[in-house]
């Protein structure tokens, strides 16, 4: 079975306590208990939200000691912005002649303005 990748980030991507998990790891590791401290949820819901940033690859969880620590992959990110990137161009192109076609129609409607007017 081939596994869907993006798809499985933006699944992850997609709650929004996991989005503000993510932001608290981009300064830097944190336990899960710290992760749980940070939350008004249960650990147990912590770690389901943990299980999923890491089966989506967006945090590696390792043993130091007694605790898990949670440290944030950024190329799962990367990902994410690869593809976001890769449609700004064709939405940026598409902008662009939506707008060539309504000042055309702007200058259409003022000439027919001079004409009836």
């Amino acid at each position: 079975m081939v596994v869907d990748r993006l798809g499985t980030t933006f699944a992850a991507l997609s709650d929004p306590t996991r989005r503000a998990m993510i932001e608290r790891l981009s300064r830097g590791p944190a336990s899960v208990h710290g992760l749980t401290e940070s939350f008004v949820l249960s650990q147990q819901m912590i770690s389901k939200h943990i299980a999923c940033l890491v089966r989506a690859r967006i945090v590696m969880k390792a043993k130091r000691g007694r605790e898990s620590v949670c440290t944030l992959r950024p190329e799962a990110i990367k990902t994410v912005s690869d593809w976001a990137i890769s449609y700004r161009q064709f939405w940026e192109e598409s902008f662009d002649k939506l707008d060539v076609v309504v000042n055309q129609m702007k200058k259409m409607e003022e000439s027919d303005a001079k004409k009836h007017g």
